[in-house]
């Protein structure tokens, strides 16, 4: 095994817990079936997923294995030297950077005798610690207890068996009772709060069918965590809505927003889109959070154009973009077109030049800077708007809602009132120019 003792500084101007209270965390990982490069980007990964989680990392200890122990995930020789370290380091937490099965767990907190955490479990608290709205909250409890359910088991000091094998309550040790009651608990609960999940995809169902009749675009931004989604969102709050109130919360860490925000970006001449931040993506996301945030992500998967941003000053910006494609391949997205953002391109030297469009789907730019907002807004109205055309039509006077919808819904270039009607040339969709065919003018 190898051990690394860690030094960390607290990053300055966070609004954190004081550093006195954060717990002090060993960090443990198994590499088994995959490349030294990938295995320590995957703990470099978890070192950032611990100080999100207000953690201190005090060390790190490594192990090579053709094989995952059964029983305590890294063997019991390795179990004892992780305790030792724990022990000298003065840690509080142990955290292990894969899942572990239940009786892993178990057995590894009696082995270590150190509260010991798995992968998923830090990115549920990292998820609990950030949601703001009531559809999060309610996602994130979703996916806690059924992680939780299965690893009730052992979490119990009294298990004792009292006689009988009907497998009534009365038959069974204090212990068990406690677990079967929590366990019923549980499942009660889970149940509730899919209930008001499901109310509240119904709601969001209602919104989204209002958006599609209205013809309004949507375009979703996807991509890693900490890639720039909710940079790139508020840059376009503040050229195109100028309401800090409808900005979101940007600091550069893992998952600092968790809530989808959807904002109507309106740039004039009825192009308007609506954009929706949705929550980022990482390497190893629990699959339990990828089913409770579902609902959420439907936003992306009713989306017009998908915005992938990709944090090109990362050197490992291609791993990231192979990990949402992976994540984006869960869910219904195969027919929506991507338009792929390299951002942080001003953290990349001089030889990358920015903003700049290559070819039709890919972008360079830093969202910190107006030109490249500008460039993304045309980028995308030329996307989401490529189905609408030029048409010209002569309305009656007595069909004035016909004018007055163009007027709201589509580019208006000019228009005049004729003795025959008024004569508008528009820039509309084409199921407009079809549904009004009649008023067409050759």
């Amino acid at each position: 095994m190898e051990f690394e003792k860690e030094s960390v500084k607290n990053e300055s101007g966070r609004n954190v817990p004081d550093s006195s209270q954060y717990e002090r965390a060993l960090l443990v990982g198994l590499q088994h079936g995959v490349d030294d490069q990938s295995f320590a980007r995957s703990m470099e990964e978890l070192k950032n997923l611990a100080k999100a989680c207000f953690m201190e990392p005090v060390g790190v200890a490594t192990q090579k294995s053709d094989c995952v122990h059964k029983a305590l995930y890294i063997g019991t020789g390795k179990a004892q030297e992780v305790k030792e370290a724990a022990s000298m380091l003065e840690a509080d937490v142990v955290v292990f950077d894969d899942a572990l099965t239940p009786s892993q767990l178990s057995n590894l907190q009696k082995e270590i005798q150190k509260p010991v955490m798995d992968r998923t479990t830090l990115i549920l608290d990292i998820f609990a610690s950030r949601a703001r709205t009531r559809e999060a909250k309610l996602q994130v409890e979703t996916a806690r207890l059924k992680y939780l359910l299965p690893r009730l088991v052992g979490m119990h000091d009294a298990l004792t068996r009292q006689g009988g094998t009907s497998g009534s309550m009365s038959s069974r040790g204090a212990g068990e009772k406690k677990l079967e009651l929590d366990r019923r608990k549980i499942e009660k609960r889970i149940t509730e709060l899919e209930r008001e999940l499901k109310e509240i995809a119904s709601e969001r169902q209602v919104q989204r069918k209002k958006r599609q009749e209205a013809r309004i675009p949507l375009v979703a931004l996807v991509g890693y965590t900490n890639a720039g989604k909710s940079t790139i969102l508020n840059a376009l709050v503040d050229r195109y809505v100028q309401d800090e109130e409808k900005k979101v919360l940007e600091k550069d860490m893992l998952f600092a927003t968790l809530d989808t925000t959807v904002r109507r970006i309106c740039t004039g001449n009825n192009k308007d889109f609506l954009i929706s931040d949705t929550v980022g993506f990482i390497h190893k996301l629990p699959h339990g959070l990828v089913k409770a945030f579902r609902a959420t992500l439907e936003e992306v998967e009713s989306a017009d154009l998908l915005v992938q941003v990709v944090d090109r000053a990362d050197c490992d910006y291609k791993e990231h973009m192979q990990t949402t494609q992976e994540l984006l391949s869960q869910l219904d997205t195969a027919d929506i077109p991507i338009l792929t953002v390299y951002n942080k391109a001003d953290r990349c030297g001089q030889e990358m030049e920015y903003p700049q469009l290559v070819g039709t789907d890919k972008l360079y730019l830093s969202a910190k800077e107006a030109s490249s907002v500008e460039l993304l807004v045309q980028t995308i109205l030329e996307r989401v708007y490529e189905d609408y055309v030029l048409a010209e039509f002569l309305i009656p006077y007595a069909h004035g809602d016909v004018v007055s919808y163009f007027m709201e819904q589509a580019e208006v270039i000019e228009s005049a009132y004729e003795e025959g009607g008024t004569r508008i040339r528009v820039r509309c969709h084409k199921a407009d120019r079809n549904k009004y065919q009649a008023y067409a003018v050759a």
